[in-house]
């Protein structure tokens, strides 16, 4: 229906062991991009090195949400919660770490946890519904072992944290927005990507200490600033180690603008002219107009 011309774009549908590992180890394919988990890419760049072909990842994220005391409140509550709870945090880019300024934390988190509280859960015919369960058992598996440890490791819970119940809950693989104050960079749910709905709260005094908490990831997918202040947000902006930096907003995407990784979020970039950069080869052809001899060797 695009019109693409035959042959140009292919579907080799299979599990990854089936279809994709065949793909990023075969001397006939001359790039493999990626989009997903960063154990899955580390496997790809391992299998794509016997024929060092181009690798392109877009991979995890463990994205900073950076709020200062002088940002318009009721935006960066209302991007806090759409950062994170979109799609059940199940988003590469989710803001699931949220950085605020002493002078704001108290008041800014009561806020996000009561309006988190009153999302509401439901499956994809319930047009009520906000948000809807995760992909699949083992997943929510998953994400409430984060939980536990993070609540193991000293965060405090503030909302959701368990298993929803009643109509309808037993029919899919439901975890509710889940928010955990007092969190520290040590603690497994702040280092690692649950790719669930839980946010993690860590507090920060300064421009300096929210840039350090920011970047101290193995991560670089995105983060955002809020700030009234332009030159401080700007300032904070440039020195964040992700791909993509928000001002006073979180998740737009266009296909104009590049998308892609610092450090272990990937390598290359998707979209914009970066994007279509990735699936070319540079070629360098010289033309003698008057070729005679050189005379090198007499």
């Amino acid at each position: 229906e695009a019109g693409v011309p035959p042959g140009v774009a292919n579907l080799v549908l299979g599990a990854g062991p089936e279809a994709g590992a065949p793909l990023a180890d075969h001397p006939d394919v001359d790039l493999v991009s990626f989009t997903g988990g960063l154990a899955t890419g580390r496997a790809l760049m391992a299998a794509a090195a016997g024929t060092v072909k181009k690798v392109a990842l877009e991979l995890g994220g463990k994205n900073p949400n950076i709020v200062f005391t002088d940002a318009d409140f009721e935006t960066a509550v209302d991007m806090a919660l759409t950062a994170v709870f979109l799609h059940s945090g199940q988003v590469c880019s989710a803001g699931a770490r949220l950085l605020v300024e002493d002078g704001l934390h108290d008041r800014f988190v009561d806020e996000v946890v009561r309006r988190a509280s009153r999302i509401r859960l439901g499956g994809p015919f319930d047009e009520r519904a906000q948000t809807g369960p995760l992909i699949s058992a083992a997943h929510r598996e998953k994400v409430e072992a984060y939980v536990a440890r993070g609540l193991a490791e000293g965060a405090v819970l503030r909302c959701g944290g368990e298993r929803p119940t009643g109509p309808g809950f037993d029919e899919g693989f439901y975890y509710p927005p889940t928010v955990l104050d007092e969190c520290s960079g040590d603690m497994s749910v702040v280092r690692e990507e649950s790719f669930g709905p839980v946010l993690t709260v860590e507090r920060f005094s300064g421009e300096a200490e929210a840039v350090r908490l920011a970047n101290d990831t193995v991560y670089g997918l995105a983060g955002a600033v809020f700030s009234t202040d332009g030159a401080k947000a700007q300032r904070v902006a440039a020195r964040l180690r992700v791909g993509t930096v928000w001002i006073n907003d979180f998740h737009p995407y266009v296909p104009q603008a590049e998308w892609g990784g610092f450090k272990q979020s990937g390598s290359g970039r998707e979209l914009g002219p970066s994007g279509l950069a990735e699936y070319r080869e540079t070629k360098h052809i010289w033309r003698n107009t008057d070729p005679s001899p050189q005379g090198w060797f007499g």
